[in-house]
């Protein structure tokens, strides 16, 4: 069976996308990571097929690199909104559910292959610290830890040990390593299922930005995010509860289009 895929990418973190709106991809684990394998695939942190919803514009599934359905993908849901709107979902502005619930997403800038979009996430009651570092769940669990020099961190060997360490193994954790200073934060992340650090994480670059608001107070948003695939933006309101109106913003890309015989 041929398939048609398309690689989108955003901040560095890539994906193959499907339009799966006629459901004719069938989505097996070992499938998925074999064309998420970057040596015998197409090669990509995830895959997401675009679906459709009767309530909503459409819906999303994401499927990290192992081969199995993630918790949700914060530059994924940039992405996919970007590839709704090259798919024929012609709107500019779209409502879409996805594994953690409702997502809004708006393309405020474009060109032909490129964008800016921007990403509702889901709200965030607390942040929890945790031996000297701090735990959010944005949609995907993560474990914030500040470090002096980002630059310096072995991502894939401390990352690793701390992800599948007893306190994490079970769950999964998604493991961040930041640096702060003021409104900017430098990033770097090993994701699970990927099981590797990736150029950028949305959920993980909106855990970092709630951390340092939480931790201080005086801090306001937007934050701006370095990560090694690119920049993003978080924006968010305290409340008397966690933060509300959590958007995510960043570039989404369109690389180029495929078809691969499985």
């Amino acid at each position: 069976m041929k398939i048609v895929f398309y690689k989108y990418e955003g901040a560095g973190n890539d994906f193959i996308m499907i339009d799966n709106r006629d459901l004719g991809f069938v989505a097996g684990a070992n499938i998925i990571n074999r064309l998420c394998d970057r040596h015998f695939g197409i090669g990509a942190d995830g895959l997401i097929l675009l679906e459709n919803d009767p309530g909503v514009d459409f819906s999303m599934r994401y499927f990290n690199a192992d081969g199995n359905e993630g918790s949700m993908c914060g530059n994924g849901g940039r992405c996919i909104a970007w590839f709704a709107k090259n798919s024929g979902i012609n709107k500019s502005e779209f409502t879409f559910n996805a594994i953690d619930g409702l997502h809004s997403a708006a393309i405020i800038q474009k060109t032909l292959t490129d964008s800016i979009v921007k990403l509702k996430m889901t709200d965030v009651d607390e942040v929890v610290k945790m031996d000297g570092n701090h735990f959010v769940d944005t949609g995907s669990p993560h474990l914030i830890i500040n470090v002096v020099d980002v630059e310096a961190i072995d991502v894939f060997i401390e990352g690793r040990k701390i992800r599948n360490s007893p306190s994490f193994i079970e769950e999964g954790i998604n493991v961040n390593f930041v640096q702060i200073k003021n409104n900017l934060i430098k990033i770097r992340t090993y994701e699970r299922g990927v099981e590797n650090e990736t150029l950028a994480c949305g959920t993980g670059s909106v855990a970092a930005a709630l951390v340092a608001m939480f931790v201080d107070e005086k801090l306001e948003g937007p934050i701006d995010i370095k990560a090694r695939g690119g920049d993003l933006k978080v924006y968010s309101n305290r409340s008397k509860k966690g933060f509300r109106e959590i958007w995510l913003e960043g570039p989404a890309k369109k690389v180029f289009k495929g078809e691969i015989n499985l």
